[in-house]
């Protein structure tokens, strides 16, 4: 059994997060500029054994998809490209971001710590995977 990763999307940055070899526990992993992510991943993948890679879908409050989706469809195929035999799942990452900051407030991650925004992205991708991992048992 493989590890599996989650990917939280960013223009900016991307918030990477991954589970344990036995797939029970998701963890934040880094957080990468937008330009290095595939080579990041193709690379991590590359190291550690991956099963599949999860990609957060944003959905706006109305349900419909968020602007950056054509991003991240652009972002997968280049994925594809990289790891030709990956399956690439999707899950909702609605209120990641919300549940993320009050996740680092909760676990007392000071005021200054909790500004920079990678840590975030990271802690993102933990709580989708965490949500995937969740549906799929």
């Amino acid at each position: 059994m493989g590890r599996i990763i989650a990917i939280d999307f960013g223009m900016k940055r991307v918030g990477i997060a991954s589970t344990d070899p036995l797939q029970i526990i998701a963890s934040p992993l880094t957080t990468v500029p937008n330009k290095e992510a595939v080579d990041f991943i193709f690379n991590f993948c590359s190291k550690e054994d991956v099963d599949t890679i999860v990609v957060g879908q944003p959905f706006r409050m109305s349900g419909e998809l968020s602007d950056v989706e054509k991003e991240i469809l652009k972002f997968i195929q280049e994925l594809n490209k990289k790891l030709p035999n990956m399956p690439i799942k999707r899950c909702d990452e609605r209120y990641t971001s919300k549940m993320a900051m009050q996740a680092l407030i909760d676990s007392g991650v000071k005021k200054k710590k909790r500004r920079d925004k990678s840590l975030l992205d990271s802690t993102s991708a933990s709580l989708i995977l965490q949500d995937y991992l969740q549906n799929v048992r």
